[in-house]
Formats: structure tokens, sequence, C-alpha cells
């Protein structure tokens, strides 16, 4: 690969490990909301969409650290 293409994917790869971490984030603050709701229903709805929302935020940092881990290796 060259420099460009190796330098391009790093950069791609850092924007999703940021926006991995802000998916992550608010999934935690869906997941503290869930203390404000009152029925059984509305906790569930907020348990579910908090923890899918920490999962692919989760994924995604994890992908994109081995993304960068991959293509810094390439470049030296």
């Amino acid at each position: 690969m060259e420099t460009n293409e190796i330098n391009a994917g790093l950069k791609a790869a850092q924007i999703n490990n940021a926006l991995g971490f802000f998916i992550m984030a608010f999934g935690v603050i869906v997941l503290f909301a869930m203390i404000y709701t009152e029925t059984f229903v509305e906790h569930m709805t907020d348990m579910v969409a908090g923890l899918i929302l920490i999962s692919i935020g989760g994924g995604m940092m994890w992908k994109a650290k081995r993304t960068m881990k991959k293509l810094k290796s390439k470049k030296e």
C-alpha cells in the first residue's frame, strides 16, 4: 500500500475511534437515564437501547484500534 492510502486509513480509523467513544458515552447516559423512568417497560427499553449503543460504540473502538495497529505496522 502507498503512504497516502495508509495515512487515509489511519485518519478514518481515528475518526471511527472518536465516533465509537461518543456512541459508547451516549449509551452510558441512556443506561443511567433508566433510573428516572417509572414503568418496567421504560426500564427495559432504556436498558436494551443503552446496551446496544454501548456494544456498537465498543465494537467501533475495538475495530478502529485494531486497524490503527495494523496500518502502523505496515507504515514502518
